[in-house]
């Protein structure tokens, strides 16, 4: 009579241990296992800063970059530069007001990107 339970073989360094089938012939099969969802590593120590600087940086960027491009396409200096004083089609191109809303629109897209970032920080418990 054959053991109605499979042995399990825990080799170290294994992804999962391999179960043997009652037939001593067949090739043994792996099983892998799942790590609990409270086991999993976070960040610790100087990754954990790390990645508030991260966060923080990234927050900061998006809410200059969104702040610029909201204010800077209505302001005189948006077509008062020496690229489009060269030239005239393109100045005329980004002197639109579609285009200008759109470079606001994008900036607003982008606060909103800084600022979701920022509420739903958190540090990977």
């Amino acid at each position: 009579m054959t053991d109605p339970k499979p042995s399990r073989d825990t080799t170290p360094g294994a992804l999962g241990s391999s179960v043997r089938s009652a037939d001593p012939t067949s090739p043994p099969v792996a099983v892998l296992q799942e790590l609990p969802e409270n086991s999993k590593p976070g960040y610790t120590g100087f990754d954990l800063w790390l990645h508030r600087l991260t966060v923080l940086l990234f927050v900061f960027v998006c809410a200059v970059a969104g702040v610029f491009l909201v204010i800077i396409p209505w302001r005189p200096e948006w077509l008062d530069n020496r690229i489009f004083l060269a030239h005239p089609s393109l100045r005329a191109f980004f002197a639109n007001g579609f285009v200008r809303g759109l470079c606001s629109g994008l900036g607003l897209l982008d606060i909103w990107i800084g600022f979701w970032e920022a509420v739903h920080y958190h540090e990977g418990k």
